[in-house]
């Protein structure tokens, strides 16, 4: 039996719990930087999750719109960051699911590109049009902020 279908929402301060629990696991491994709950909390906003009927968070996906820089273009830029899909319902179009809903959020803020930073294979990124880039085409103050030890590759997509 297929598990029932979850609804995609923006996520509130109320969530911030919840987020930092549904990322825990993956920040134990690496493939998260560990986040503290108020951080949650204060960028909600930020955030496309995936509900259960039970009200349970079964995925998250934040966007971050940087401005545009001063040498690049006339678009503001976009971060994806925090991607997680609770174990137990991988495999289900989660993933895919918060990455089609964040890429609509980012056309609809107007964003020229998307970028986001992985220490995996980034196949569900790949498979839908990112492809690698370099740092320095990546907002500033993010690519400042990325971590030389965790060896991630910045992936991008125009939009």
């Amino acid at each position: 039996m297929l598990p029932a279908r979850s609804a995609v929402r923006l996520a509130r301060p109320e969530d911030a719990e919840e987020l930092a629990a549904l990322s825990r696991p993956f920040a134990r491994t690496g493939a998260l930087r560990e986040r503290p709950v108020a951080l949650y909390a204060s960028r909600a906003a930020d955030f496309v999750v995936t509900e259960a009927p039970d009200g349970t968070l079964d995925g998250c996906l934040a966007l971050r719109v940087h401005a545009p820089e001063p040498a690049g273009g006339h678009l503001p830029s976009g971060v994806l960051y925090n991607f997680c899909v609770a174990p137990h319902r991988q495999g289900h179009g989660i993933g895919t699911r918060l990455l089609r809903a964040a890429v609509a959020r980012a056309r609809a803020r107007s964003v020229g590109a998307l970028f986001t930073a992985t220490v995996g294979g980034g196949g569900l990124f790949l498979r839908h049009g990112f492809g690698p880039a370099a740092p320095g085409t990546a907002p500033a103050a993010w690519t400042a902020s990325l971590d030389p030890r965790r060896n991630a590759r910045v992936l991008a997509r125009v939009l």
